[in-house]
């Protein structure tokens, strides 16, 4: 009887040392292995949408730091970051490379809403994560229909909805002008800013133009909108047309009394210092991340790290501009995804990180803008506060809005 209890007992042991050590084999997929995790990303280092370029060296330059601390889990990240000159057909090349020459683990930040458009199906099929894409799409929140892409900004549909709040708030007489980019970017903004509208988008907008990504200026419209008689201007545009728009404005004349600008656009060294900073004062945008131009940061442990990172990695990189803020935050949230997956750098374990955020706070985010995600919740940030510029910087008001 003694004899037997003890087989059993051992054999139990048994089992369960092959269970602990099944339970802590290292699981790869292409992209990973003992030594390096191998990441993706398609940026427009070149073309009309070049001033997104920064996002991806710096991204480049935060994981250069995390590499120069040891890596991830002792593993490297080696980063392969391609141009595809904001140009979707492009993009469906680089992504090609990118998943099957490179085989890389994710496809990351990848930056537009028509370059991400034209391999989302693609990234689907083949079942490699799409994550944080850098474009507020509504359509990057969907985890039953594209389950392999994430965003990660707020979506426009909700920024174009808390300009129709303010400007109900504050102007319900007014009579709106509205520039957008002819494709699913712009056409978010818009459908967000309408539907907040409500009814009285029937009679508060007056006029609608839009643009081509490929069209050399947006002066025409400008004087269009300008003489439909509008007092509000919501301005839809990415950064080289938003300068052009900002400028214009001021050349023929036109002082609207109110003058949104989406926040993909904001960023005060690459589109109002282009613009002119005196043409810029009054605009009226959104922010979630902490604008490095503004002095409220000056003494705040997470702007000094960052300003710290910008100058022992990216000392190339400008101090004003928002969009190294924007590189930094991605990597940094992308860092985390990879912690917690572990050993097992599968792809889908990575989306089941990625779909497991709760961050309360990050060092470049304003206060009360958390990140925060779940396997039916595939938009990590979704809170906002509105923001004017005067002339220097932008200067948050009111509440904080979103989720």
């Amino acid at each position: 009887m003694y004899l037997k209890q003890t087989s059993i007992t051992l054999a139990g042991l048994a089992a369960l040392c092959f269970s602990q050590a099944t339970l802590a084999q290292k699981k790869y997929d292409p992209g990973a292995d003992d030594k390096e995790i191998r990441i993706g990303n398609i940026v427009p280092y070149s073309g009309p949408a070049s001033a997104y370029g920064t996002i991806g060296k710096a991204i480049g330059a935060y994981f250069d730091k995390v590499n120069a601390e040891g890596g991830i889990n002792g593993r490297k990240i080696k980063y392969v970051s391609l141009d595809d000159g904001y140009n979707p057909a492009k993009t469906v090349e680089q992504a090609r490379k990118l998943v099957e020459q490179e085989e890389v683990l994710v496809l990351f930040t990848t930056v537009g809403t028509p370059p991400n458009s034209a391999i989302h199906r693609y990234m689907n099929q083949k079942k490699v994560p799409q994550l944080f894409v850098a474009s507020g799409a509504s359509k990057w929140g969907d985890p039953k229909g594209s389950p392999w892409t994430m965003g990660w900004q707020p979506p426009y549909t909700a920024e174009g909805q808390t300009y129709a709040t303010h400007l109900l708030e504050s102007m319900p007489n007014g009579k709106v002008a509205i520039l957008y980019q002819n494709d699913d970017y712009g056409k978010d903004y818009l459908k967000g800013f309408l539907d907040g509208l409500g009814d009285k988008a029937k009679t508060m907008v007056v006029a609608q133009a839009s643009y081509e990504v490929t069209d050399p200026t947006v002066d025409s419209q400008i004087l269009t909108l300008k003489n439909s008689g509008a007092n509000v201007f919501f301005n839809i545009t990415t950064p080289k047309f938003a300068a052009q728009a900002i400028k214009k404005i001021a050349e023929v004349g036109w002082k609207p009394d109110a003058h949104y600008l989406n926040t993909v656009s904001s960023s005060v060294g690459s589109v109002l210092t282009p613009a002119g900073l005196e043409n810029s004062v009054g605009l009226i945008s959104v922010q979630y991340m902490k604008e490095p131009t503004d002095p409220a940061w000056a003494n705040d442990p997470g702007y000094k790290a960052w300003l710290v990172f910008m100058q022992k990695y990216y000392p190339a990189g400008e101090l004003t501009n928002l969009f190294n803020v924007t590189g930094y935050n991605h990597a940094q949230t992308l860092v985390q995804v990879l912690k917690q997956a572990g050993d097992n750098l599968t792809r889908e374990n990575v989306m089941k990180q990625a779909a497991s955020l709760n961050l309360p706070s990050m060092p470049m985010l304003l206060p009360g803008v958390d990140i925060k995600t779940g396997p039916n919740d595939y938009y990590p940030v979704e809170r906002m506060q509105l923001s004017k510029f005067d002339g220097k910087t932008w200067v948050r008001f009111g509440k904080v809005y979103g989720r």
